[in-house]
């Protein structure tokens, strides 16, 4: 961090340098009501809009305009397979085989149908570890499975606490493995906690569940298009991420799901069956006997929403064309430079509960001057145009996203905070 400047120029120069820049000319940035344009740095909450999204749904739309139900077979894209545009895409930003992935559903979705897959209690294994500041949605999930199957969360949950720096430990998840390991069924954990931002070691949280007897599955949400992932080397059981954060593809877009290879046959290949699930050369057979289709497509219930699909397939051309490790090389400059300004401007007024040693584009600032209201400075910075998101009890997440915020808007950013506390005071 020593080589940075907090100097405009100084980051206008480090845009220069980005081969990355012309992304940003990709994407509508948002302004205010005065044309004003917005520092957005809430991509990890949602995702801008590719332009190139227009055209791809525009597209589905001329063509059921123009062929009816035969754009199933005779559209520029046909829908019959569309889902399968995204799923080269999928493979490569989840570090798996083609077969892994599938876009389908939304993430809480996915994650009950993929529960019922690999969450299998028995008389002796049928707890299921959570992080204890897991997204309510996962809570939720988690929660409602074990009533499902009978079981009282108070005995059946095991929550895997944060220590006072917030951050998760893994030696605190052994000794949670090591205590209870043979009464667990199933770890359902993150990819990129939420809150902090702290990127897990999605590798060794997969071989401590599996050393312990356990199956295990991910939630992407705020991995996915953010972090590299090598799902099919790290082998969880299951997978499941939404697409309208880093990945872009708009509110409520379509989900995204990974079972692992090694689940397609024998045995523990259960899965609930649905009309899509089916093979597709025996399909319109309508036969009542269920045949699977190969690979996780044999997880999908219902007909894709080719519509809300298409964002999807726009953006992915959009992360191919940029390429992951260009993505990560920028955003791991990014956060260094936001840390730089925050240490440099705001010493002992704003501290971040992020790791540096593990995160991704996120940095959740902490307010530590008892001086000033936090709450009351991320208002000030909604004022000031500066679009990120609160999330209680105390923290302001900011996420600069590689692919359309710059340099330039990183500083612009300390800028406004720098306006937001003088006037945050308590």
């Amino acid at each position: 961090m020593t080589d940075f400047e907090a100097t405009r120029d100084f980051a206008r120069s480090l845009d220069e340098q980005d081969p990355l820049a012309g992304f940003r000319a990709q994407f509508s940035i948002p302004e205010d009501r005065d044309g004003r344009r917005n520092i957005y740095v809430c991509g990890n909450s949602l995702g801008l809009q590719p332009r190139i999204a227009v055209d791809y749904v525009n597209e589905v739309l001329a063509d059921w305009a123009r062929l009816g139900v035969e754009g199933h077979v005779r559209a520029e894209r046909p829908w019959l397979n569309y889902h399968r545009h995204a799923t080269a895409g999928f493979a490569e930003l989840a570090g798996a085989k083609a077969q892994e992935v599938v876009a389908m559903n939304t993430l809480t979705v996915n994650l009950h149908v993929l529960m019922a897959s690999f969450y299998r209690p028995d008389v002796k294994r049928y707890k299921i570890v959570v992080e204890s500041t897991a997204f309510p949605s996962d809570y939720f999930a988690v929660t409602s499975q074990l009533e499902m199957h009978g079981h009282d969360p108070a005995d059946a949950l095991i929550e895997w606490a944060p220590r006072d720096d917030e951050r998760l430990y893994n030696e605190d998840l052994q000794q949670i493995l090591d205590r209870h390991g043979d009464e667990i069924a199933l770890l359902l954990l993150p990819g990129v906690q939420y809150y902090t931002g702290q990127v897990l070691d999605m590798e060794a949280l997969c071989r401590m569940a599996h050393d312990a007897g356990c199956k295990i599955g991910l939630d992407l949400a705020h991995a996915i298009g953010n972090v590299p992932l090598e799902l099919n080397r790290w082998g969880p059981d299951f997978a499941a991420w939404c697409t309208y954060k880093y990945l872009n593809a708009g509110p409520g877009a379509v989900g995204g799901a990974f079972v692992h290879s090694r689940h397609f046959d024998g045995d523990d290949s259960r899965y609930l069956a649905g009309w899509w699930g089916h093979d597709e050369s025996t399909r319109f057979k309508m036969a009542h006997r269920f045949e699977p289709a190969p690979g996780v497509e044999r997880w999908q219930l219902s007909n894709p929403p080719i519509l809300a699909i298409a964002p999807i397939v726009a953006s992915l051309s959009i992360f191919q064309a940029a390429g992951m490790d260009a993505l990560r090389k920028k955003s791991l400059s990014q956060t260094a430079f936001l840390k730089f300004l925050l240490e440099k401007e705001f010493a002992g007024n704003i501290d971040t509960i992020t790791p540096l040693d593990a995160r991704g584009c996120q940095l959740s600032l902490v307010i530590t001057d008892d001086a000033l209201n936090a709450r009351g400075v991320f208002e000030a910075l909604e004022k000031l145009n500066v679009i990120g998101d609160w999330r209680e009890p105390n923290v302001i997440r900011v996420a600069p996203v590689p692919l359309y915020n710059s340099f330039e808007d990183i500083y612009e950013l300390s800028e406004r905070l720098r306006l937001a506390v003088e006037s945050g005071a308590a």
